[in-house]
């Protein structure tokens, strides 16, 4: 140390600092930190770029894009852009893809037990009901349980209440359950079991693999799910004939999964917004699908001259038959499976009997407003009195 050196002062001390950071200023050197840049993520859907289910796909990328003023930017890529349908799980829980967008039953070859969710009858409950269950009653924390079984490397968001989807697509109606018997027929998950139970040989395939398959006579008949995908994927092209209204998906609903890593390294403030877009995404999704399903309904049958059959009661009774045959064979070897269902059970016992109790006939009111007179019974002209 200088002995001839000033003694520094605390003033002297403050000085000698402002003028470093003053100097390192006029240098173009900041003193704060820049704030990290946009973060970047990319998505595959399972559906082809034209299918309805990828537009939703691109819906909920948007709302979390807009919502995080574009600190968050998702870009959604079609099936097969990166890898097969079916491998989504997989490539997202590997980091292969940052997220993807999906349904849960296309995973049942990993656990039989996410078929629970969407494919089934799922105790009457419809796909709106079975999202509560699991939002309110212990669903959340089942799938949770489930995909660390099989060390999933994912977050999971179930969105998106599907209406009850067609029986499906054939070459003539469907009157009997007999006459499944050697149908080379599509569907996935445990409606697979209960297909095969109804006598049909049953392959599994994407949505755009269908009407493909179809046209080549791989497949007699199949089902994959609404108006609009139907007709965007060309299934009046193929076949004439669609039987309405089964129980082998009749409460379905979509899978938003993120990389659990790369979800986990996110700022809480964009988490919460990624969990509030869900639902605004399931919401609009929902309405958007009432709007474009009933326009496409009404063009499948004037343009497209396809002719609608509601599914016969003695099917109907069938694959509930069927499905609880196979159900209880998952469980006999598969401990979450049977406490899933139970889970399922319980909550629906109490909804749907709720839901039934008090919800008003649609029928009724639609025949009182939109039924024509030419339509109704003539009525008897009076007896003339002699």
């Amino acid at each position: 140390m200088n002995p001839q050196a000033p003694t520094e002062t605390p003033r002297r001390s403050f000085l000698r600092g402002a003028a470093v950071a003053a100097g390192a200023a006029a240098l173009g050197f900041p003193n704060v930190v820049k704030a990290q840049g946009p973060i970047s993520m990319r998505w595959q859907s399972t559906w082809p770029a034209k299918d309805i289910f990828h537009e939703y796909a691109n819906d909920f990328a948007k709302k979390v894009n807009d919502m995080t003023g574009g600190d968050l930017k998702i870009e959604v890529l079609p099936a097969g852009a990166v890898v097969p349908a079916f491998g989504l799980l997989d490539a997202v829980s590997k980091g292969t893809l940052d997220g993807g967008h999906g349904v849960l039953v296309y995973h049942y070859g990993k656990q039989t037990a996410l078929a629970l969710w969407g494919s089934g009858p799922a105790f009457g409950m419809d796909a709106n009901m079975l999202l509560a269950w699991h939002k309110y009653g212990g669903g959340k924390q089942l799938l949770d349980k489930l995909y660390k079984s099989i060390n999933a490397n994912v977050v999971s968001f179930p969105y998106g209440p599907m209406p009850t989807q067609p029986l499906g697509w054939f070459k003539k109606p469907i009157t009997k359950p007999e006459d499944f018997k050697g149908l080379k027929f599509r569907t996935v998950g445990i409606s697979i079991d209960v297909f095969t139970g109804l006598g049909a040989a049953v392959n599994a395939l994407p949505g755009g693999e269908i009407v493909p398959a179809m046209d080549r006579g791989l497949l007699d008949a199949a089902e994959f799910n609404n108006a609009t995908s139907d007709r965007i994927l060309g299934f009046a092209d193929v076949s004439k004939v669609c039987m309405l209204q089964s129980y082998h998906q009749n409460a379905e609903q979509f899978e938003i999964s993120f990389n659990k890593t790369k979800f986990d390294a996110l700022p809480d403030k964009m988490k919460a917004i990624i969990e509030n877009a869900v639902e605004a995404a399931s919401s609009d999704m929902s309405w958007k699908a009432v709007d474009r399903y009933s326009k496409d309904y009404i063009e499948l049958q004037t343009k497209d001259k396809v002719r609608f059959y509601k599914t016969p009661d003695s099917v109907l009774q069938k694959q509930l038959g069927v499905y609880d045959e196979a159900a209880a064979k998952k469980g006999t070897d598969n401990a979450l499976f049977k406490e899933i269902e139970a889970s399922q059970k319980a909550f629906a016992a109490r909804a749907v009997k709720w839901y039934l109790d008090t919800q008003v006939s649609s029928r009724m009111a639609y025949n009182h407003y939109f039924t024509t007179p030419a339509a109704k019974p003539a009525a008897k002209p009076a007896e003339k009195k002699s």
